[in-house]
């Protein structure tokens, strides 16, 4: 007989595996859910390669259209995502924006991540 997840229920003693770590709890989800969402989007994960590779790691939003074959509104819509996620930054210089990468943010998202679904040392 199997339970509702497909497993077979434990036969004795304890069913369950102690906790050994701190498990990300609701809200720390939440924040990292939004850039991880989205740096989910083939496009964003472009154009935060395409802004990287700019001098300065910073690029003007018309040095971004041209790359990854979208309209300027649709990249914009794109970049606006990323800055919300706070992955990069906007500056408006005259009639254009630019925008930069926010220095770490990457690294402490990946770092963020290891810490709470990375291996566990085992004793």
């Amino acid at each position: 007989m199997t339970i509702a997840s497909g497993l077979a229920p434990a036969t004795g003693g304890t069913c369950c595996t102690p906790v050994t770590g701190d498990p990300l709890g609701a809200q720390a989800a939440e924040d990292l859910a939004r850039p991880l969402k989205a740096l989910a989007d083939p496009t964003r994960l472009r154009l935060l390669s395409i802004i990287a590779s700019h001098a300065g790691a910073e690029a003007c939003v018309c040095d971004l259209t041209e790359p990854v074959g979208l309209s300027q509104p649709t990249v914009s819509h794109h970049l606006k995502v990323l800055a919300e996620a706070g992955l990069v930054t906007r500056e408006k210089r005259g009639v254009w924006a630019y925008y930069a990468l926010v220095p770490g943010a990457v690294a402490r998202l990946a770092e963020h991540l290891g810490s709470h679904l990375g291996p566990v040392p085992r004793p």
